[in-house]
């Protein structure tokens, strides 16, 4: 499967494997279009950042707030801020664009 979320957290199963290994990179918009181009599931659980992604990438990026779990062979890629957010603090698109960010391409082995 190939994931969107909106954290760099890995939520893979631990209930299937007791030990993965994951690989990560920093990509670019037009990388991360490739990578979803192939279809994909959207767990970003923030509306805004579902709009703002969807614009950046030229894709529908639903807004969808679901629990996953990642098992091997599994992709995501992740719209990483790198400000560190006070607590309770949501953003709205205007906000969210003003702010420094990475995509970040995982792949769990």
């Amino acid at each position: 499967m190939i994931y969107v979320l909106n954290t760099l957290i890995l939520p893979v199963d631990f209930e299937a494997k007791k030990q993965y290994e994951v690989y990560l990179e920093k990509i670019d918009i037009e990388k991360a279009k490739e990578v979803l181009s192939e279809g994909f599931i959207s767990a970003v659980g923030h509306e805004a950042t579902a709009k703002l992604l969807s614009k950046l990438l030229g894709i529908s990026i639903p807004y969808n707030r679901i629990a996953i779990k990642m098992r091997e062979g599994d992709i995501g890629i992740h719209f990483f801020l790198k400000t560190r957010l006070p607590e309770g603090k949501i953003l709205s698109e205007e906000e969210l664009r003003e702010l420094e960010y990475d995509l970040i391409l995982s792949k769990v082995k």
